[in-house]
């Protein structure tokens, strides 16, 4: 990658990041959540422990993606010897240690269409993924702009540790959805975690998490009034084929 457009799309990030990391947004505190972007031959992400509020361009760390998506399927492999393939995978040693999510970056950085990866704990969010109605929320729609946002439906990954595990129950959840739907989602919910949006703008994935977040919000008000009322799937079908909303879609660069 040409050196001035790897630093547009390294300022990118982190101005990714910033946006997520919004304390007003309540999307991310502390060392919650991470980011990242496809390269030739890699990825950028952020490292582990950083502030997403706080994130700068040293606090990114470029990746080997095939050396990490190797670990998938790899059973038995110890959390020192995670550790020890993670810090492997820089391309300079005297970065700092990568995110141990960055293992599901490598993988969604690979599904077609994907550029960029947001991920972080939306408080929103969490109040339907820390309760038994997650699956219904990742299923169903309630209003048009998250349709065309989120797309027809989420995936919804069950609990899972951190680490190498998730990585591979993301795969195996998201190889789900593109044999039904024939392609990669746009929102992947974490039960008990939080929530991972993918697409092929910073702008996409940044809408996703707001869109799922607002989602969210009005999911709660509407429990708590009987509710919510469902689109049916034709009209999500519908919404979602629309040539209207398709064009707004790229006039949003999403």
């Amino acid at each position: 990658m040409d050196p001035d457009a790897r630093e547009a799309r390294l300022n990118a990030l982190v101005a990714l990041a910033h946006e997520l990391g919004r304390e007003d947004r309540k999307l991310a505190i502390l060392g919650e959540g991470n980011v990242s972007t496809r390269v030739p031959g890699g990825m950028l992400v952020k490292a582990s422990g950083r502030n997403l509020a706080t994130l700068s361009p040293r606090g990114i760390v470029e990746c080997r993606t095939a050396e990490l998506c190797a670990m998938l399927g790899r059973s038995g492999l110890s959390d020192a010897a995670i550790d020890e393939q993670l810090l492997a995978s820089r391309v300079r040693n005297d970065d700092p240690k990568p995110s141990v999510e960055a293992l599901f970056h490598a993988y969604l950085l690979g599904l077609p269409g994907v550029e960029w990866v947001g991920h972080a704990h939306p408080v929103a969010v969490n109040r339907v993924m820390c309760s038994p109605r997650a699956h219904e929320f990742a299923r169903r729609r309630i209003f048009p702009d998250e349709v065309v946002c989120c797309g027809e439906e989420s995936v919804l990954v069950p609990y899972t540790d951190p680490g190498l595990k998730l990585a591979e129950a993301i795969r195996l959840r998201v190889e789900e959805h593109v044999e039904r739907r024939g392609g990669p989602p746009r929102v992947i919910l974490l039960a008990s975690h939080g929530v991972i949006t993918v697409g092929s703008t910073s702008d996409a994935v940044l809408a996703a998490m707001l869109m799922v977040t607002k989602s969210a919000d009005i999911w709660v008000g509407a429990a708590a009034l009987g509710g919510p009322n469902f689109l049916s799937d034709a009209d999500v079908r519908r919404i979602a084929g629309r040539s209207d909303e398709e064009y707004r879609r790229r006039a949003l660069n999403l």
